[in-house]
């Protein structure tokens, strides 16, 4: 069995695609790479087909039509033969001298009757363009090189959320939770970061700056106007976040509260959004956002709405959106998150 099986989902990614996987092949046999062409229109199938000739029993080619970010996951959770998940895209990479350390720790875990159920690792914003850096780590909230539980961990600040780029899942955790990832549909990214933790019960930390996350693409999805552009898809994530998690009966506090803080973050940002966009449909979709969780997630509606965000994002009249829109270009501005 491979250590390490890593999904790199491709659409139309000929550009950039083989330096994202240059970045991995020093993982040597330990690692399965997985290249999902999804529906690719341009030379993605090609490429991927010669780097998987090139490299046999390293890399895979996975061809799919077109299902989106949240498909091409999928497709390589499906096929993924490793005791170790992890997504990194296409136009992103990984620190080969990172990548060692990593696979390092894996091969230790998977000599235990119970490996590790979520390896975490440092991740860095490169805005390429602005030749700017900032790196995440978890230092905080995450005592490094030991296996933890969920009493173990500390407190996250704002800024340290477990995003995809950071996120080693075993392969069995992921395939056992109850995530089920959208197609055609952006942001599922969201899902993989929270549903699974449902189930984790061990967690490992590694202070290493393992993954690149390249921000800064023209129309990239992370993009303010684009975001808004498919505020649609951001919603429905939104949601389907809460009905995959049921919250209220996970039994560890520390768990719950780590999931119910990447529910607020979310549910912030899609608030925050509609108040930027502005128009009367924009804002009857954010009353109909809180409508829908106050009905069918009592329990989530008291702590989000009466949290912080939820209080701010709520403030009533032109007077208080117009300070909404104010403090979230500032937090943009401080926490670099488009």
């Amino acid at each position: 069995m491979k250590l390490l099986s890593v999904a790199v989902p491709c659409y139309n990614s000929q550009d950039y695609m083989e330096r994202c996987i240059e970045t991995l092949l020093p993982g040597g046999d330990d690692v399965e790479i997985l290249i999902v062409n999804d529906g690719s229109s341009d030379r993605t199938a090609e490429i991927a087909d010669r780097l998987a000739a090139e490299h046999p029993g390293i890399i895979r080619a996975v061809h799919q039509a077109n299902a989106g970010h949240g498909g091409a996951v999928s497709a390589g959770l499906r096929e993924a033969s490793g005791l170790y998940f992890k997504v990194v895209d296409s136009d992103d990479w990984v620190d080969t001298d990172a990548l060692r350390t990593v696979l390092d720790r894996l091969r230790e875990f998977a000599a235990m009757d119970r490996p590790v159920d979520l390896v975490i690792s440092n991740y860095i914003y490169d805005k390429v363009h602005e030749g700017r850096q900032r790196v995440i780590r978890y230092t905080t909230a995450l005592p490094a090189d030991r296996v933890l539980t969920w009493n173990d961990i500390g407190h996250f600040h704002k800024w340290e959320n477990l995003l995809m780029h950071s996120m080693i899942y075993r392969t069995e955790v992921l395939r056992r939770s109850s995530l089920r990832l959208p197609e055609h549909t952006f942001y599922v990214d969201n899902l993989y970061c929270s549903v699974p933790l449902a189930v984790v019960r061990t967690l490992y930390y590694i202070n290493v700056d393992l993954y690149h996350y390249y921000i800064g693409r023209e129309g990239q999805s992370v993009q303010e106007q684009t975001m808004i552009k498919r505020i649609d898809q951001q919603i429905l994530v939104n949601k389907l976040m809460m009905e995959q998690v049921d919250l209220p009966n996970i039994r560890n506090h520390k768990q719950r509260k780590t999931i119910l803080k990447y529910h607020d973050m979310i549910t912030a940002v899609t608030t925050a959004l509609l108040i930027v966009a502005g128009t009367p449909e924009h804002l009857e979709k954010k009353r109909a956002l809180w409508a829908y969780i106050r009905k069918n997630h009592p329990w989530e509606y008291r702590r989000l709405r009466y949290g912080i965000f939820g209080m701010f994002l709520n403030l009533p009249g032109r007077a208080g959106r117009k300070l909404d829109v104010t403090a979230y270009r500032l937090a943009n501005r401080i926490f670099h998150f488009n």
